[in-house]
């Protein structure tokens, strides 16, 4: 079943919305609070329970599954959905969160990043198309862009790179899946990960060329890593008075009750 967003309601005095979009693993009412799984089991509770408790989708980390146990051993136990036990929707993470903040052992390049195992120390490069590959090795619903984000507070000319690269990047994952559909595979949508920090001019410019893009929906990036909920709040509301309506937003690192109602009541429709 192809990707689709339907918006149902929604607040125009403060931009809260509901709707509800579709995978080929059921359908999801938005706005969503997804628990996370990071290596495909969400810890202390069964699938049952998350079912039972009204979740519609969880999210996975590729650079986890990467790693431990491996895309292939995934892919050979039937896809992440019949190894974690699950009937429902699954978004991933593309990594690049957990290469920048895991390990200080990293270096990025334009080809993508270079970074040592958490785990066992091993050299491992993660790409934007190794990124994709792997998302749809795994058999995920959602995918997401792989972006560059950078450690605040960091030097202006810092985050302009990171911008341009992710930028860069998210062009070269829209590629790949391309490549990939090719030859049957990819079926999976792709958001694109809006950078910038708390810099609003590189967050409006990241997204003029981002929003360009046939992303299925979107992520605010680098956010809730230090900056403090204010001015995260007001870089959220910015980037949803953006995005498009009629495509699906995703704040990225937010799991607090307060930080859940607050985004909500700004446009967010995952978490």
């Amino acid at each position: 079943m192809p990707f689709s967003f339907q918006l149902e309601a929604e607040d125009l005095a403060s931009g809260a919305r509901a709707g509800r979009f579709t995978t080929s693993h059921g359908e999801v009412l938005t706005p969503a609070f997804m628990p996370v799984g990071t290596a495909g089991s969400v810890k202390t509770l069964t699938p049952e329970d998350l079912t039972a408790a009204g979740c519609d989708i969880l999210l996975a980390n590729t650079y986890h599954l990467l790693l431990r146990p491996g895309v292939g051993t995934v892919r050979h136990m039937g896809g992440l959905h019949r190894f974690m036990g699950w009937d429902g929707a699954i978004l991933t993470d593309s990594g690049g969160f957990q290469v920048m903040s895991l390990t200080d052992l990293n270096k990025v390049h334009e080809a993508g990043v270079e970074f040592r195992s958490h785990l066992d120390g091993s050299k491992h490069m993660l790409s934007p198309e190794e990124a994709i590959r792997a998302q749809d090795g795994i058999g995920t619903d959602i995918a997401m862009s792989f972006d560059h984000l950078v450690r605040l507070p960091a030097p202006p000319e810092d985050v302009r790179d990171a911008v341009s690269r992710t930028v860069r990047w998210a062009q070269r994952g829209l590629d790949e899946r391309a490549l990939l559909r090719q030859h049957g595979r990819g079926s999976m949508a792709l958001f694109g990960i809006n950078q910038g920090g708390v810099d609003a001019g590189e967050r409006a410019r990241c997204f003029a060329q981002l929003g360009a893009m046939p992303f299925e929906g979107f992520a605010l990036g680098g956010l809730w890593v230090g900056e403090g909920r204010t001015l995260g709040l007001e870089m959220v509301e910015r980037d949803c008075a953006e995005f498009p309506r009629d495509k699906p937003r995703y704040l990225m690192g937010v799991g607090h009750p307060i930080d859940v109602v607050e985004a909500v009541a700004r446009g967010v429709d995952m978490m």
